[in-house]
């Protein structure tokens, strides 16, 4: 199916932020523990490793306490991607609802959400479970998230007015979406990956967030947007 679509979703990582929150972390951890987690993260984004092994492993060895989730949002916050809090503000302007489907931490997901606009009914991460004192006891094993193919009930289960919906991200669980949603984006501009670059019909691999536009938007929507004189710069960007 093609535009207009009623809603856009987005990864968090490495898609509306440029780094990976759970590697945030690593500036709290034992710096014999920093290369081992990062090669993790980056086996579990290409695929070559089972995102679930790797997420128990990580957090495990991690055991981050709770007030650390508020410093891996802000720096979700101070590393977004070029134009992504102008593209959701135009997506926002057309009438689009906007979520985020993520593997991370619920809470600095939440953090980023906030600051976007973005309704928190409509994010969705992995939420931690700390002790009295806040240290870290696990996280919640109900949600999906932490598992290859996770991102699929979660679209699947969207409200009737978020359809038809777009989905956009960088890494292997975001293109298991692309059967279950109307059209799926992957965008390489922070990191481009080659399984993803292959499997997805739509790619963009510049590094802003605004160069998916013209993949999700029909004809008419881009010059109501070209007609504001806050979005038109946002146009030339993603078409620079």
């Amino acid at each position: 199916m093609g535009p207009p679509f009623r809603a856009v979703y987005f990864d968090c990582d490495s898609t509306l932020s440029s780094i990976e929150g759970v590697d945030e972390l690593l500036a709290f951890a034992d710096p014999a523990l920093r290369a081992e987690i990062a090669e993790l993260t980056e086996q579990a984004m290409n695929g070559s490793r089972p995102l679930a092994e790797v997420y128990e492993t990580r957090l495990g060895r991690l055991a981050p306490r709770r007030e650390q989730l508020h410093t891996v949002g802000e720096a979700y916050v101070d590393h977004l991607v070029a134009d992504a809090a102008a593209t959701i503000r135009a997506l926002q302007f057309l009438g689009k609802e906007v979520g985020i489907v993520s593997g991370g931490l619920l809470a600095p997901v939440q953090h980023l959400a906030r600051h976007l606009g973005v309704d928190l009914a409509a994010v969705h991460a992995v939420p931690l479970l700390f002790d009295d004192d806040g240290n870290y006891r696990d996280f919640d094993h109900g949600s999906p998230l932490w598992r290859n193919g996770g991102k699929v009930p979660v679209v699947q289960s969207v409200p009737e007015h978020h359809r038809p919906l777009a989905f956009v991200g960088d890494g292997i669980t975001d293109l298991e979406t692309a059967p279950h949603v109307d059209r799926f984006v992957g965008f390489g501009g922070v990191v481009a990956r080659d399984a993803v670059r292959a499997g997805a019909e739509f790619f963009t691999d510049r590094p802003t967030l605004a160069a998916v536009l013209p993949l999700l938007l029909s004809d008419a929507e881009l010059a109501r947007l070209a007609a504001e004189a806050e979005f038109a710069p946002l146009l030339s960007a993603a078409k620079a």
